[in-house]
């Protein structure tokens, strides 16, 4: 009659873990979907911006957001398949794989928290630089690109200010054709509107577009770094709830 009673309890346990596994996958799936939805919005929405950056850790830790993405809507699978089939080898390889993308939510997570802490004086040192060397020069229209959306985004003018552009190989260049600032400093762009630098005309915003970029990476890299490392936590859970079936089905003797 204990006996019974003991097979009862324990197969009632299974059955906890079993239904806690199922709901931590959904969680899963839906922690995945976020974790590759915040990577690829940052490449897609964010990209221009990236050639303006001395370091790649900005583009990285969104890569690596959207590898553990797509590899969670695979491990979600077969978490599933070895929760109904309860087989011990499916569950020992769900463990595993939750383990490598826990570690690799990590790494974005910490990347990003890094990077957020180099990132003020990564645009002092080299953003000015990057705009007035290499603006408007063969070969660099994808920085190009990105310095005329960085100041129509953000409504600035240069670096710190629009004097910046006074010492700029594009406008000490013939090709300025007597512009004294890029027509993408204009508040209403026009052609050659850029001959007139005043605040009329100009953007003139108190710390340059080092300020207004920085702020708007930080930001995301907040994101970043938030959502890897949340996800990554709540992986703990399901590796813990995996551990505790697969020690109940050893434990059964059929």
């Amino acid at each position: 009659m204990a006996g019974a009673y003991k097979d009862d309890q324990e197969d009632w346990m299974t059955v906890c873990f079993k239904y806690l596994l199922f709901v931590f996958n959904f969680l899963f799936w839906v922690g995945g979907a976020a974790v590759l939805g915040v990577g690829i919005w940052t490449l897609l929405e964010k990209s221009d911006y990236l050639s303006l950056l001395a370091s790649s850790t900005f583009a990285v830790s969104a890569y690596i957001l959207i590898l553990a993405g797509g590899l969670v809507v695979v491990t979600g699978f077969l978490g599933c398949c070895a929760v109904i089939r309860e087989q011990k080898g499916c569950l020992s390889m769900y463990f595993f794989c939750l383990l490598f993308i826990f570690l690799i939510e990590l790494v974005a997570g910490v990347l990003a928290y890094v990077y957020y802490q180099k990132l003020s004086e990564e645009l002092k040192q080299h953003l000015n630089q990057t705009m007035t060397e290499n603006y408007y020069q063969p070969g660099k229209e994808a920085i190009s690109l990105a310095v005329d959306r960085l100041q129509q985004d953000f409504k600035c003018c240069g670096s710190n200010n629009s004097h910046d552009w006074m010492t700029s190989a594009y406008i000490t260049s013939e090709q300025a054709e007597g512009r004294v600032v890029p027509d993408s400093c204009c508040k209403t762009i026009t052609d050659h509107c850029g001959k007139r630098d005043h605040p009329s005309n100009v953007y003139k915003v108190e710390g340059g577009c080092i300020t207004k970029l920085e702020k708007f990476l930080a930001d995301h890299l907040l994101v970043i770094g938030a959502v890897g490392i949340g996800v990554a936590c709540m992986q703990i859970c399901g590796m813990v709830f995996t551990c505790c079936l697969y020690k109940r089905i050893k434990m059964d003797p059929y």
